[in-house]
């Protein structure tokens, strides 16, 4: 009896992911916890164990191949005595995900049932604005006046591929639209559309139509196809800034007391170990969050999350997006720690080799771009958690000490945003107070 291997889900959001490269090939024996592949997951490169013995029969998805669903087969294992040779080839989606075979079955009975004759049209009533109607659904919406006969499975894939139901001719019941319909059109089959209204992405956000030739002529740009990361980054920072209540509190900190401990840690620590600002503003921000137990929070249906323990996660960039690692337990660590974490963390964020387990689990976020010379701004929260700091510059200026002279000192922009549904306005201020306490006196960070 062969065995399917199939596509893992490396991490709880992995929906698909791409197969970037086979360790094995067609004849191999491999045994369990044997490394057989690499699979690219929207924020890493991970390495797939085998699970059971055996010799490769079939390699269904070649390397290289994008946006292989979890669960659908990649290659046939043959069990010890069998012929390898004898396993036939499933295809690549042979073992669809357990949510879709309900999709499966409506999609059967779909096509067998008869269209139900469609009701003559209600007469209009004097005055009544066309296209208003509160009868209306939203397949007439979709046309104008004219209905759409499209089954539900027909609609999600046209939404997925691009495609105007419009211009689609169905081979169903009384023209109905179905899935062989849909998946027979080209992607980006669209009708003309005298409004030249913009497609709605799976999501229902508008997408700008930047290909229609009236916006952009076809020479004056290169299209690059978006990436898995790209396209996470864009769906989750869209969800969180439509979906979650924003609101920004700003203070200016004085770094002159923290940039002096910098230096004097720097010179008493063994060789190898370099505190970076960063570093310290993490450990800040850690004990602040354990100071103010009410700011470490997240938002649920089923109620607010309050954590035991601050783990911060760090705004990391990377070629095609953005990657957040965490450290974990900030509080309880040192700053040589912390310091040897980050640089690891942010070194294979850069390569896209974490694991889930490392850039998920975080209760805060910082993100960081001082070293680009930004004087303020304010980020999106990253959910589930409640906050993230923006940090900017630390530059010279004028200021007015407690004597009333006007000194120049070294000062740090920063911008907190808060979800609202989670922190107020006073918890916020005073965890900003708490923050701005161990920065302006590092020393209170030992305590």
């Amino acid at each position: 009896m062969s065995i399917n291997i199939t596509m893992p889900a490396l991490s709880p959001t992995m929906e698909e992911g791409t197969l970037a490269k086979w360790l094995v090939k067609e004849g191999d024996s491999v045994k369990s916890g044997d490394i057989i592949a690499e699979i690219e997951t929207d924020k890493a490169t991970m390495e797939v164990e085998a699970v059971d013995e055996g010799k490769v029969a079939r390699i269904v998805v070649p390397e290289g191949t994008e946006g292989v669903k979890v669960n659908a087969v990649i290659a046939v294992l043959a069990e010890d005595g069998e012929d390898a040779s004898s396993v036939k080839a499933p295809s690549a989606d042979a073992a669809p995900k357990k949510a879709d075979a309900p999709k499966a079955e409506e999609k059967k009975a779909e096509e067998k049932k008869p269209e139900p004759a469609p009701k003559p049209a209600a007469p209009a009533q004097p005055g009544a604005s066309e296209g208003k109607s509160a009868s209306a659904s939203p397949d007439s919406r979709l046309r104008g006046n004219e209905r759409v006969m499209a089954s539900p499975l027909a609609k999600r894939i046209a939404a997925n591929k691009g495609i105007d139901l419009k211009a689609l001719k169905g081979s169903g019941p009384h023209g109905r639209i179905l899935k062989r319909d849909v998946e027979a059109a080209k992607p980006g089959a669209q009708a003309a559309s005298a409004g030249g209204a913009a497609p709605a992405s799976p999501d229902g956000l508008i997408l700008p139509q930047i290909l229609d030739d009236r916006v952009y002529a076809p020479d004056t740009y290169e299209l690059k196809p978006l990436d898995g990361m790209r396209k996470t980054v864009a769906r989750r920072l869209t969800q969180s800034f439509m979906q979650v209540p924003h609101f920004p509190l700003n203070v200016d900190i004085t770094l002159d007391n923290l940039l002096s401990s910098r230096a004097a840690i720097n010179n008493a620590a063994r060789e190898g170990v370099k505190v970076s600002v960063n570093d310290l503003l993490i450990k800040a921000a850690a004990l602040a969050l354990i100071d103010e137990p009410d700011c470490n929070a997240s938002f649920t249906d089923k109620g607010i999350a309050y954590h035991k323990h601050a783990n911060i996660s760090v705004a990391v960039a990377v070629e095609g997006g953005l990657i957040t690692p965490v450290i974990f337990k900030a509080e309880q660590k040192g700053l040589a720690e912390i310091s040897e974490e980050m640089k690891d963390l942010a070194t294979r964020a850069r390569e896209r080799k974490l694991k889930p387990q490392e850039y998920m689990g975080g209760t805060f976020s910082i993100s960081n771009l001082g070293m680009f010379g930004i004087k303020s701004f304010a980020s999106i929260i990253n959910p589930p958690e409640g906050m993230i700091l923006s940090v900017g510059a630390g530059e010279k200026r004028a200021v007015v000490d407690e004597k009333g002279n006007v000194v120049v000192r070294t000062v740090m922009s920063v911008t907190l945003t808060c979800d609202h549904r989670v922190i107020g306005g006073a918890e916020g201020a005073k965890w900003l107070a708490a923050f701005k306490r161990y920065v302006e006196t590092p020393e209170a960070m030992l305590l």
